[in-house]
Formats: structure tokens, sequence, C-alpha cells
């Protein structure tokens, strides 16, 4: 195996395959279970992110106006994907990752050399599998010279069936424009078809919110496979994005983040100096219906 091959683990209740090349995605994340075809329980999407889950890092979702002021100076940002007017998610997705480590049931990749715009990072992630759980520790360590703004996440893709229910507590709702930018902060008792603070079906038209004040838990629930999945961060993660253009649209995306869309505009980031770091937990679980 070179280091650019896909990279498996199994543990007996579940399997992992990871691209170290296509930014240390997870290619797929399946339930094993005895007499039956594996069971994804992530989604392989089409198109940019065309992976099961890619990591976010230095930062996640848009960032407006051509770059960002901070500490009294201007950074500048050119937009990273082809046909989207603002740098998006960083460069982590885009770059190949170094396999480091590896046994039958846990993985470390590093990414040496991210750049992007005044960004200068070193960025690492573990994935292990625990009893079926697909544990994920993403770091990132400021190498620029200068104090800078960070933020991380994880973006992992479902599948949705008409039948898919969502539970996942939070407070408020980013509204966005039709540059998918925020707008205001509304709170969830004005939004009632985006309350999930019990378990709820998706939304039948396009969503593609940030929503704050979540507690790093949610349940996703697919009666079609008869399975539950779990979702535990740590509390780095305290903001998710719910997206889903349509209810046939076969998949949604729910993304653990640690800030709103926009933020090196709106705030919520973690300024680092040089050599500081900060480090984000997910947890991926599952059990039968």
């Amino acid at each position: 195996m070179t280091n650019n091959d896909a990279v498996e683990l199994a543990d007996g209740r579940a399997s992992l395959v990871v691209s170290p090349r296509e930014g240390a995605a997870i290619l797929r994340y399946d339930a094993l279970r005895p007499g039956r075809a594996p069971t994804p329980l992530i989604k392989p999407s089409t198109g940019l992110l065309k992976f099961g889950s890619q990591l976010l890092v230095p930062w996640s979702n848009r960032i407006s106006g051509g770059g960002f002021e901070f500490e009294g100076r201007f950074h500048a940002i050119e937009p990273n994907v082809e046909g989207e007017p603002f740098p998006l998610h960083g460069d982590g997705f885009q770059r190949p990752w170094r396999l480091t480590r590896r046994s039958g049931t846990e993985m470390e990749l590093v990414l040496a050399n991210g750049a992007i715009g005044p960004y200068r990072y070193h960025a690492s992630v573990r994935y292990a599998l625990e009893d079926g759980a697909l544990a994920a520790v993403l770091t990132v360590e400021n190498r620029a010279a200068i104090c800078l703004p960070y933020g991380l996440g994880f973006h992992p893709w479902f599948p949705r069936s008409p039948h898919t229910l969502l539970q996942a507590s939070a407070r408020r709702v980013w509204l966005e424009d039709e540059r998918h930018l925020p707008t205001a902060v509304v709170s969830l008792t004005s939004r009632a078809d985006w309350d999930f603070s019990q378990a709820a079906l998706l939304p039948d038209t396009w969503v593609n919110n940030a929503f704050e004040g979540w507690d790093g838990r949610a349940s996703i629930t697919q009666p079609d496979d008869a399975v539950t999945v779990t979702v535990d961060t740590s509390s780095t993660l305290n903001v998710f994005v719910l997206y889903s253009p349509a209810r046939d649209a076969g998949f949604f995306c729910f993304e653990p983040v640690s800030h709103t869309v926009d933020a090196h505009h709106t705030g919520g980031l973690d300024p680092l100096e040089p050599g500081g770091s900060i480090t984000a937990h997910m947890r991926l679980g599952w059990g039968e219906l």
C-alpha cells in the first residue's frame, strides 16, 4: 500500500475507508451487521465535496468581502473553488495529507503545509473505530508569523429518505441571502419547521443554515435501514450547519463546526498566536432500531 492509497479500518461492527490524497476525506463509513450487506452510515456525494465526509480547516464555510480585517490589517483571500465567488472551507480538503500512523482500527494523518491567504498551518486528524463508533480528532496549529483567527469543522453527508428523522437542539438559526451569506439571526421559536429539539422530518424545501446554541449532540434515524446514527462533539463545535436542497435529494449534510458562516466578519473564530492550536472532537455512533 502506498501513502496515496485509500486506507481501510474495521473492527467487526463497522468499516471505514479514508483517502489521504483527497484531503484525508472519509470515503465510506459502514455498519456491519450479520447476514446483511454493509449499511452506509454516511453517503458519498457528487460534485465538489464528493466524498462521505470532509475536514474543514483552517475555517468553515464562506468568507465575503475578498478577505477579512484582523487586528488592524486586511488579509486578502482569493476564491478557491471553481464557480464559487467566495473562498470556501479553507484548503485542507483540497490538499493531500500524509498517513503517519495506522493499525487495524486507528489511523493518523498530517497536513504539514496548509497555506491559503495569510494562513500557514499544520493540521492532524486521528480516525479510530471503537466498537463500531467512529471517533475523529482534528487539530490545527498556527504556523504563520502573526496571530490569526481559526476555525474547524467536519462535513459529513448522510443518506436522506422521506422517513429520515433528525434530532438536534439549538437556540437560534441564521437566515441566508441568495449568495449563501448570513443576513440575520432569529430564534427557532419563529421557525418551527427548523426546530429539531424533538426528532422531526427534514424540511421539504431548501435549507442551508447555521444553527447556534447547539449542545453538541444529535441523532439521525433512518427507518429504511433500521439504524440510528448518533453525533457527539466537543464543546469547540457548538454550531451545526444543515444543508439539503430538496426532499428528494437523497442526501443531507449535518456539519458540526466551531463558528457560523462568514464568521471572519461576524465573530466566533479562535484567535491563535504563532504556535497556538485548537482541537475538535466528533464521534459518530450507531445502533439498530
